[in-house]
């Protein structure tokens, strides 16, 4: 009976049911996107240096100094690494930002050596570099810029010919060759590199060549085993953006608490008298609570769904119209979450009009107008 008297009261006004549905399927659909670009995003990082083949990952070791360079190592590291024992390959990587372009450096490599250590790109179109100023976009990159092979494309005040469309994954988005980069960017006397990536004969002895590597080069670089780098793309590895997903999921909270209390309390007003007809009949004030509380679950939980279906939607869009700059995924194992934060707003708002209904005396409430 109590059911049914929640439906018929929604569908009576089933404007702001609608409305208060939508805000609240907003507001999932802000959690869902915004932990699904994160996690996209590292994984798409993750995803690039796996793509390398590289068993061991070479940085400076700034011991605490910081510095604006893009080229922190000298070229001659890589030389010295290649002729370690147990290195099959060493290659050195540039890598510089791009104005304009936030997260998509343009990464130089030494294409040949490159290729023969993570086994080629995945040519969609084009092929390998033939003039100092060809340049490799991925599918993605070239899908949000409508690109296509022997473009013209003006990237740090250099025009570039597109030679190839690759497969994503291997690297980054934009890859040229290690000379030309360095010309361009002032890192070619000496010349210089940001990172260094090194393939052994045996991936076996990943951890004992760190170790060595270490040992070798401390004060010059530092060395990290491939899988323990991947391992570090994870919003739980990243405190600013754990904090800042905290803050959103806080700031969800509030907004389903405001919409629901809005819509609460305005049906608390409009149907004071019906309310004391209840009363009435005998209506406990628990009842009144209790129909109140329900209805705000029921908006809760159609706003979840609206809101899940919502982030389908928000990751076509970018994975259309952005695909190269964002990078979404889906996060199914999320949605019971992000259902939880909504029901708990929705209960908070729902918390004071459903008192304040069932304080209501019903004499009083039989002659509002």
């Amino acid at each position: 009976m109590i059911n049914k008297l929640v439906l018929e009261n929604l569908k009576d006004r089933w404007v702001r049911t609608l409305l208060s549905a939508l805000v609240v399927g907003v507001q999932v659909m802000s959690i869902l996107t915004l932990i699904g670009l994160s996690r996209g995003m590292l994984q798409e990082s993750a995803a690039h240096a796996k793509g390398t083949a590289a068993d061991i990952f070479l940085k400076p070791d700034s011991q605490g100094t910081f510095s604006f360079s893009t080229g922190q190592l000298s070229e001659k590291f890589v030389d010295f690494l290649a002729k370690q024992p147990h290195v099959k390959q060493a290659v050195g990587v540039l890598m510089s930002p791009i104005q304009g372009e936030l997260i998509t450096p343009m990464n130089g490599v030494d294409i040949p050596r490159f290729e023969k250590m993570s086994g080629g790109f995945r040519y969609l179109a084009g092929g390998p570099p033939q003039a100092p100023d060809d340049l490799i976009v991925d599918e993605y990159y070239a899908r949000q810029h409508k690109l296509h092979v022997g473009q013209i494309v003006k990237l740090l005040n250099h025009n570039w010919r597109v030679c190839a469309v690759v497969q994503g994954g291997v690297l980054g988005r934009l890859i040229v060759q290690l000379s030309t980069l360095q010309r361009l960017t002032a890192n070619a006397a000496p010349p210089r590199v940001s990172e260094i990536l090194v393939k052994l004969d045996n991936p076996a002895l990943t951890d004992q060549e760190v170790a060595h590597f270490n040992q070798l080069l401390r004060g010059n670089l530092q060395a990290v085993s491939m899988e323990a780098f991947v391992s570090q793309f994870s919003v739980n590895n990243i405190p600013q953006l754990r904090a800042f997903i905290y803050v959103i999921t806080v700031i969800a909270v509030i907004v389903g608490f405001l919409v629901v209390f809005l819509s609460m309390y305005t049906a608390v007003i409009e149907r004071t008298r019906e309310i004391g007809i209840l009363k009435a009949l005998g209506a406990k004030p628990l009842t009144i609570l209790d129909i109140l509380v329900r209805e705000a679950v029921v908006l809760a939980l159609v706003g979840c769904i609206l809101g899940i279906a919502f982030s389908f939607g928000t990751k076509a869009l970018i994975m259309t119209f952005m695909p190269a700059s964002l990078h979404a995924v889906n996060v199914p194992d999320w949605w019971p979450i992000a259902g939880a934060i909504a029901l708990a707003g929705a209960l908070l708002g729902a918390t004071y009009p459903g008192l304040k209904a069932a304080r209501q005396d019903a004499i009083e409430a039989l002659a509002y107008e």
